[in-house]
């Protein structure tokens, strides 16, 4: 259950940076809409560039959360039924990485 929780933080992190992305992508959108129709052709031709740039990273925004997505959502899959199949070894294994990780702090 805390792998499952783990997988579900970083999957959030992926969404949230998904997220922030989007937010910078939509800024750039709305500030070349501001600039407006006006000005010489060597503005519009930046301005054609800067939004096909901006839909290739939207594009490949969407594709980057979906396979993140799905990779956690395997990676989880996978770790449930391992411990499922495996709990006394996952318990082991747990209280292995416990005891060092108290060791360790204990040290300090």
């Amino acid at each position: 259950m805390a792998i499952d929780a783990g997988t579900q933080g970083s999957a959030k992190a992926a969404e949230a940076l998904a997220q922030d992305f989007r937010n910078v992508v939509a800024d750039a959108e709305e500030l070349l809409a501001a600039l407006g129709s006006d000005g010489d052709a060597k503005i519009k031709e930046m301005k054609d560039r800067v939004h096909e740039s901006l839909h290739q990273a939207r594009g490949r925004l969407n594709e980057f959360q979906a396979s993140a997505v799905g990779s956690a959502k395997a990676a989880a899959s996978a770790t449930d039924e391992y411990v499922h199949q495996n709990p006394w070894h996952a318990v082991g294994v747990s209280a292995v990485i416990g005891g060092l990780l108290g060791y360790l702090i204990g040290r300090r």
